[in-house]
């Protein structure tokens, strides 16, 4: 299972319809994705701009075929309420109890 952590910042005193946003408009159109798997969003409680997505998936080649068709209007979708670009990584899952993942490891 795979993991893309995106990370971005919302104008000021935009965090609530970001998240909202994410809810209402990414949420969908992550869940109708071939290996789509969860979102996580998370606001960081200090600052409420600082925002991070973690949405799994069950192929390195699910996460990079949205990648390829949806990212970039998904973030075009957004840019009204972000101030910074996401930044992306993309990582293997090696524990989740959420998920009741085990990664397996070569030996």
């Amino acid at each position: 299972m795979f993991t893309r952590v995106i990370e971005c910042r919302a104008k000021v005193g935009m965090g609530d319809e970001t998240a909202k946003r994410l809810r209402l408009e990414v949420l969908p159109i992550l869940q109708k994705q071939p290996g789509f798997v969860d979102l996580i969003a998370l606001r960081d409680g200090d600052d409420q701009q600082r925002i991070m997505c973690l949405s799994f998936w069950n192929t390195k080649e699910s996460s990079e075929h949205y990648h390829r068709e949806h990212y970039d209007s998904v973030v075009l979708s957004l840019k009204s309420v972000l101030a910074t670009k996401p930044t992306l990584e993309t990582m293997q899952v090696e524990i989740s109890t959420a998920h009741q993942i085990a990664a397996s490891r070569a030996a």
